[in-house]
């Protein structure tokens, strides 16, 4: 190996499971793009050195000076979030296995029924696809980041009406495609929510109006009547005031790495899971 090479500091980086380095650069330590491009050159020429195949570098704002000289040396863009953008380089002789950005955003819409008087929740927007339709719809919203679907939908329930409700249900999802920015999939999930509070206040912001509407009156919308996706959705929501639809409920589990998560299964096997965790708690 080259000594010359070894005379440069290099970056320190953090090894990942996939033989890869990612390196967090300090937005504390402003560094000169010519520095930046020597300690590079030289770290990239170590990592080929070590086997090593992704390479990826999180550069924040304030070294928002260092992209060009970054994108000089081989990378490319990956994804950007509101504090940094993060450039990847391939230095292996196999194919390329570094994974795309995040393709999807998570949508959630809201079917809030009163079990005493038989109706839904609905609102008007303001602004978007809905503006001046005169089309009551269901509360929807995204999930945030780092947010499960079953808090989210909840969140965005409350955040447009004032009302505050519990997840029930998982209901159906949608995949759809192009939906956001024009490159980005969209996975849309139904739910239903129970209420505990009933008083509405809406979020001014974006929604014009928001009621209680009878659910029959709901389903019988011309507009859900005459596009297709939304009678079917409408559908789903008949059937599950009628207590015709068992939907999925959420079982709290963890991942192989510890982490909490949710399953999302058939409610009668959920309950079940539920019950058998319960079982083997209060037995120890």
């Amino acid at each position: 190996m080259d000594t010359r090479v070894q005379q440069i500091a290099l970056f320190e980086g953090e090894a990942d499971n996939f033989n890869g380095v990612t390196v967090n650069m300090d937005d504390n330590e402003p560094m000169d793009a010519a520095v930046f491009t020597q300690r590079l050159k030289a770290s990239l020429c170590h990592w080929k050195y070590e086997g090593k195949k992704g390479i990826w570098i999180k550069l924040p704002l304030k070294l928002a000076n260092l992209v060009e000289a970054t994108v000089n040396e081989g990378f490319r863009y990956h994804h950007a979030e509101p504090d940094y953008l993060m450039l990847v380089s391939w230095i292996s002789e196999i194919p390329d296995t570094i994974p795309a950005n995040a393709s999807h955003v998570i949508g959630v819409g809201a079917l809030v029924f009163n079990k005493d008087t038989k109706e839904v929740l609905v609102v008007q927007e303001k602004s978007g696809y809905f503006k001046d339709k005169n089309v009551w719809k269901l509360p929807t919203g995204v999930v945030n980041q780092g947010e499960d679907i079953c808090t989210g939908v909840a969140r965005e329930v409350e955040e447009e009406t004032g009302i505050t409700a519990d997840f029930v249900e998982v209901l159906s999802f949608r995949q759809s495609h192009k939906s956001f920015l024009k490159t980005k999939s969209d996975m849309f999930f139904l739910c239903v929510l129970s209420p505990q509070s009933y008083e509405i206040t809406e979020q001014k912001s974006e929604i014009l109006e928001a009621k209680w509407m009878p659910v029959q009156e709901y389903v019988n919308q011309p507009w859900n009547q005459k596009n297709e996706m939304f009678k079917f959705m409408a559908n789903i929501c008949q059937k599950k005031c009628d207590d015709e639809y068992l939907g999925f409920s959420n079982v709290e589990t963890t991942t192989s790495s510890g982490k909490k998560s949710f399953m999302y299964c058939n409610t009668d096997h959920a309950d079940r899971l539920k019950a058998t965790r319960d079982q083997a708690s209060s037995s120890l």
